[in-house]
């Protein structure tokens, strides 16, 4: 069996995957959405799941085109959303609602928290994981939770056929500390059940071989170790950037993530700033509620191409906005009530649309002026991932309101990046 690399990203509107060769080069991927739900605070994992089988029956074929079979996949590696969570039971079925990176209003648990906490940390507040995982808990009234499972811990747990795993990258929201490799004194004062807590392992790192009745389901070699993985915005940096001195990455999809690459560990709580470990360095960085999400809501993928091509980047938009869907904002300005602000709305789509772009590219510039000044690097090399990277005009407004030159990333999806993390 050729040692093949399997990379799963399990995303926002659905699933990616890649696979690669030993040398790296990507050989096929492919694609599947999540099954539609109806209510998005109420999310079934399970559609993760199915989702998850039909994107690698889709791969399965994309193989078999280039003359490769799914069972010469020597590793699989998982990432997911950061801060995706759900609780299962020991046989792996969710025993309550999923929820989402982006989800908010826990005011009661972030209450315990601050109770229990003794200074600024990144589990504090009420749009963070522990505050998540808290409300999680209370509605699990019968107590029928062993797992909690971040999103990608839920794809990879499924594979092994056992929970309790996760990566130092996934957990880093929640509260593990990578450097000391601990969860907080402090945990049990929130109420929170410790026994719910998985297992952390470095990203990337070997965990075990699949399951073989879960090979045999889906057409795996029984021989297919799988790894721990790593959170989304991480696996695509990993696929856009090296490993180098103050190469940067912003990923422009749903949302806007900020990576840099540091020597130093560099964290602010309070900003939603926040250092993950890869490896002996440190990618330095934050998650802003804005992004291409906001511009999905508003116009259709032709309207943005039409009324981009009437843009000029050159010029600065004199409209001042905050572009979010929802009231909530977490880097760089940490606050759960921020609220939208996207008016005056022009008559002139391209007018607006040039106002949405330049005010999401000064949040970007906003960001690496946080990290600058808390430590971090300066941006030497930056990189763009996502869908974002594909708009021409964006990219120029870029690159005018952060006075770099914006890269060309190449392969740039999470599935490609989390393959090559697993390779190394």
């Amino acid at each position: 069996m050729s040692d093949l690399r399997l990379g799963i990203d399990i995303g926002t509107s659905g699933i990616r995957s890649a696979v690669l060769a030993p040398d790296g080069a990507v050989l096929s991927s492919a694609r599947a959405a999540h099954l539609p739900q109806p209510d998005p605070d109420h999310i079934d994992a399970e559609a993760w799941w199915q989702a998850t089988c039909t994107c690698l029956a889709a791969q399965a074929t994309a193989l078999a085109e280039i003359g490769l079979d799914l069972r010469e996949v020597g590793r699989i590696g998982v990432d997911g959303t950061s801060g995706t969570m759900v609780l299962t039971d020991a046989a792996l079925r969710p025993v309550t609602r999923a929820l989402m990176y982006n989800s908010t209003g826990f005011e009661a648990e972030a209450t315990r928290i601050a109770a229990a906490c003794p200074g600024p940390h990144i589990a504090k507040g009420s749009n963070s994981a522990l505050a998540r995982a808290l409300c999680l808990q209370g509605e699990d009234t019968d107590q029928r939770a062993v797992h909690l499972l971040h999103q990608a811990d839920f794809i990879a747990a499924r594979l092994l056929g056992r929970g309790g795993i996760s990566d130092e990258n996934n957990t880093l929201k929640l509260g593990f500390d990578p450097e000391t490799g601990a969860w907080p004194e402090w945990f049990a004062e929130t109420g929170l059940r410790l026994d719910l807590l998985p297992q952390v392992l470095p990203a990337g790192a070997r965990i075990d071989q699949i399951a073989p009745e879960m090979a045999a389901t889906l057409g795996l070699s029984p021989n297919t170790v799988i790894h721990a993985g790593t959170t989304d915005s991480i696996a695509a940096f990993l696929a856009a950037a090296p490993l180098a001195p103050g190469a940067a990455v912003t990923s422009l999809g749903t949302t806007l993530a900020l990576k840099i690459l540091s020597p130093a560990r560099v964290d602010a709580p309070e900003l939603g700033l926040y250092s993950h470990k890869v490896g002996d360095v440190w990618l330095v960085g934050g998650a802003s509620n804005t992004g291409g999400g906001v511009l999905a809501s508003l116009f259709s993928p032709e309207e943005l191409t039409a009324l981009s091509a009437r843009i000029d980047p050159t010029r600065p938009s004199d409209l001042d906005y905050y572009p979010l869907l929802k009231p909530g904002e977490r880097f760089p300005v940490n606050d759960p009530a921020l609220a939208p602000r996207m008016t005056p709305r022009p008559e002139d789509d391209a007018v607006f649309l040039h106002g949405l772009l330049d005010s999401i590219a000064r949040i970007e510039a906003r960001g690496y002026a946080a990290i600058a000044a808390h430590g971090g690097p300066q941006p030497t090399q930056l990189y763009t991932a996502g869908g974002g990277a594909r708009n021409p005009v964006w990219t120029q407004i870029r690159a005018r309101c952060l006075g770099l030159e914006i890269r060309d990333a190449g392969d740039c999806e999470a599935s490609v990046g989390i393959a090559r993390l697993i390779g190394t």
